[in-house]
């Protein structure tokens, strides 16, 4: 009997302690709704706005006249290096550092001035970075293959190479990427990790360049004197060199001609129109001298 008396003293000193804490709690939210008011919303947002808000106004303001004067200042420099005639491709990654850059650097003060956290920034972007650098590892390799490219300079802006299948004059020059426009002005995009580790034949480099041509004529015609119009030709022309001297010889006996092969030096520039000049000349001076030129041909024999 004793031990039913004590337990029940225990069931209604608990059930008093939940009534005692559900009244408290409703008392706390019925003062939390009593001290609510528009008041204190509205003056909550004005000391925003007079704290925080104005700090980001003034901030978006030096942001946007730093943006301005850093322009002026990359365009500046770029003109300066372009007069003292530096490389194009320095000139131009010196130009996108500088602008690039200091933006970036100016954006970082801006968070540093509207009170975020930029060591927190700083591990966001980190952890970012490790992510994308594992999505993106092709891209990687463009980028270092564009900083060999600009620190050993196998090729300029403005010269003519050959590479990765493509032709062309280079345009410019990108971190991931080299524009290279060829003759019909189509233009290539060729990824610089690729370019940086391929074979690259540039046509530019050197200030002469040979002109190899091959002629072909009968073999009813006279090869010396083919050979003497070729020659003659060529002392004619104020493009070529004279010296070195320019060669012409026999260079295939050919199933329906025989080829003849010149090797003249001109400068670089004068290339293609060496070419054309002479092929235009020599071929209206073989007509002239009745050398002719043949065409493939196969000579049938009957026998009865």
């Amino acid at each position: 009997m004793n031990y039913f008396k004590l337990f029940s003293q225990i069931v209604t000193s608990e059930i008093a302690s939940s009534e005692n804490i559900a009244s408290s709690s409703e008392e706390t939210s019925s003062n939390n709704t009593s001290n609510f008011s528009w008041d204190n919303v509205f003056s909550t947002v004005a000391h925003w706005i007079q704290t925080t808000g104005l700090r980001i106004l003034i901030g978006i303001i030096v942001l946007f006249i730093g943006f301005k004067i850093i322009n002026a200042i990359s365009r500046s420099i770029k003109r300066k290096m372009e007069l003292k005639k530096c490389d194009k491709t320095v000139t131009s990654l010196t130009f996108s550092f500088f602008r690039i850059g200091f933006k970036v650097l100016l954006v970082l003060l801006f968070i540093s001035f509207i009170g975020i956290d930029t060591a927190a920034v700083g591990s966001i972007l980190s952890a970012i970075g490790i992510g994308l650098s594992l999505a993106v590892q092709g891209s990687l390799s463009n980028f270092a293959g564009g900083i060999v490219i600009i620190i050993m300079k196998p090729f300029g802006i403005g010269d003519y190479i050959t590479a990765q299948g493509v032709s062309g004059t280079v345009e410019k020059i990108q971190l991931f990427y080299t524009y290279i426009v060829a003759p019909d002005n189509r233009v290539h995009m060729v990824p610089n990790g690729e370019l940086a580790n391929s074979v690259i034949t540039n046509n530019s480099m050197k200030k002469t360049r040979r002109v190899d041509l091959t002629f072909t004529i009968s073999y009813d015609s006279s090869v010396d004197k083919a050979i003497a119009i070729i020659k003659e030709t060529e002392l004619k022309n104020n493009l070529i060199f004279h010296t070195p001297e320019p060669f012409v010889g026999i260079s295939e006996f050919a199933d329906s001609s025989i080829n003849l092969i010149t090797k003249v030096w001109v400068k670089n520039e004068d290339y293609w129109t060496t070419i054309y000049e002479l092929n235009d000349s020599i071929s209206k001076a073989f007509v002239a001298n009745n050398i002719v030129i043949p065409y493939p041909q196969l000579d049938v024999h009957l026998t009865k």
